[in-house]
């Protein structure tokens, strides 16, 4: 392939995404979702006969966008490393972890029911077959991840983000990312190793500690580095920062058999607790936001309409039922398992209902999930779909949800105080003024 061929297609991924992000925002929708729409609409170009824009094939415009892709991810899930405040677990501590536990615990379960009994590949007869018992893991593991940035957005607009739900909130979202990536990982692991026992687990498990541990240790020396380069001009931080990204991608692919969005992951874990990690997330954004993040979710949507419209890819009343209770399960199980953790800890019915719906959201991480899972051959590209309308159902819920469980207090504030004295047998006009 010219590398000229790849260039309208870029250009074309490029505005089409932030015209539609754009869109969405003004709509209060994630910009996220108008770049996966962007890629919808433009991928229906493959299905024009004779079209030279979308090619396929290994030296095809497609597999020039997917590259771009691979390198997109790898940014976003760094980025969202660094933004990780690892502080935070210090104002909610216990109550926390055991709510991110029972909030990924609850989607994997019921996610991985729902794939036995709906899944066409496989259902609990078949669950002899390791390939059709990660399968059903994964479509749990999708499941398991959220996003709070449109919860945070709610809570600080009404005052309530620095309160004991915002907080638990925000902390239990940090775990809960971490957590997913690491099952994930481990779901990845066994099924390269092409087995599922308890030895081949351990490894795994085993495989993925030692990446941890020897990943913090690199990154005290980096850090230290870095400190000692931040003393001189600071724009060549976010170079050895996007370095160091790279490296431990490929370090954890290579070496520990991780996936290496959690080698990217890790790196940004490491160095949000630097001093200058705003200013590398920072810097990191304008190349992010101009191309890779709008590549890559675009890409997810015009990998999806080829992949349908592939004669080998079929979508039946099936799939329908699959991808509705799929989707529910998804809503209902984060308020479930949230809101359990929270009123183990005494938060009260309605604070508990409340951390339940701020975790119920999803958006970037559950799109990369689904996507690995694909590319993986662990699940089809038709759940892809009913991944998009789960980023805009939870989307459109969250907002009104949390607003109207907060409806009295942030309207109590509103209202200016009435005097003791105040008596409408008075001709008291203070009032009314």
């Amino acid at each position: 392939m010219e590398i000229f061929e790849l260039l309208l297609p870029l250009a074309l991924v490029i505005a089409f995404s932030k015209v539609l992000a754009i869109f969405c925002r003004k709509i209060g929708l994630p910009e996220v979702v108008g770049m996966l729409v962007a890629g919808i609409l433009l991928g229906l170009i493959i299905l024009i006969p004779g079209q030279k824009i979308f090619v396929g094939g290994e030296n095809g415009s497609l597999a020039g966008l997917s590259f771009i892709a691979e390198i997109g991810v790898i940014l976003i899930m760094f980025t969202a490393g660094l933004e990780t405040d690892l502080k935070l677990f210090k104002k909610v501590g216990i109550p926390s972890v055991v709510i991110t536990t029972l909030g990924v615990i609850t989607p994997l379960g019921l996610g991985f029911v729902v794939a036995c009994a709906f899944n066409p590949v496989g259902g609990f007869a078949d669950l002899g077959n390791h390939e059709v018992l990660l399968s059903n893991i994964f479509y749990g593991c999708i499941l398991c991840a959220t996003s709070v940035s449109l919860t945070v957005a709610v809570l600080k607009e009404m005052g309530k983000l620095q309160t004991k739900v915002g907080a638990s909130v925000l902390a239990a979202a940090i775990l809960d990312d971490i957590i997913a990536i690491v099952i994930i990982s481990i779901v990845l692991s066994i099924k390269e190793n092409g087995a599922v026992s308890a030895g081949e687990i351990a490894k795994s498990i085993g495989m993925i500690f030692a990446f941890f541990i020897s990943a913090f240790v690199i990154g005290c020396i980096a850090l230290y580095i870095l400190l000692r380069i931040s003393k001189k001009p600071m724009h060549r931080i976010p170079i050895f920062a996007v370095a160091i990204c790279f490296f431990y991608s490929y370090a954890a692919q290579k070496w520990f058999g991780v996936a290496d969005i959690t080698g990217a992951y890790v790196a940004g874990l490491v160095l949000s607790m630097a001093k200058y990690a705003p200013y590398i997330d920072e810097k990191l954004e304008i190349s992010s936001y101009l191309i890779f993040e709008p590549v890559f979710f675009a890409n997810i949507g015009i990998s999806m309409i080829s992949r349908l419209s592939s004669t080998s890819t079929t979508f039946d009343n099936t799939w329908v039922v699959f991808g509705i209770v799929f989707v529910l399960v998804a809503l209902a199980s984060k308020v479930v398992g949230c809101g359990a953790g929270a009123l183990m800890f005494r938060y009260g019915i309605r604070d508990s209902y409340r951390v339940g719906i701020g975790m119920m959201a999803r958006a970037e991480v559950v799109l990369v999930c689904a996507n690995m899972g694909i590319q993986d051959g662990l699940v089809s590209v038709n759940i892809m779909p009913f991944v998009i309308i789960l980023i805009i159902v939870s989307s459109m819920l969250v907002p009104a949800l949390l607003k109207f469980s907060y409806r009295h207090e942030v309207s109590a504030k509103l209202l200016p105080r009435i005097p003791d004295d105040f008596s409408l047998n008075t001709n008291n006009t203070d009032y009314m003024q």
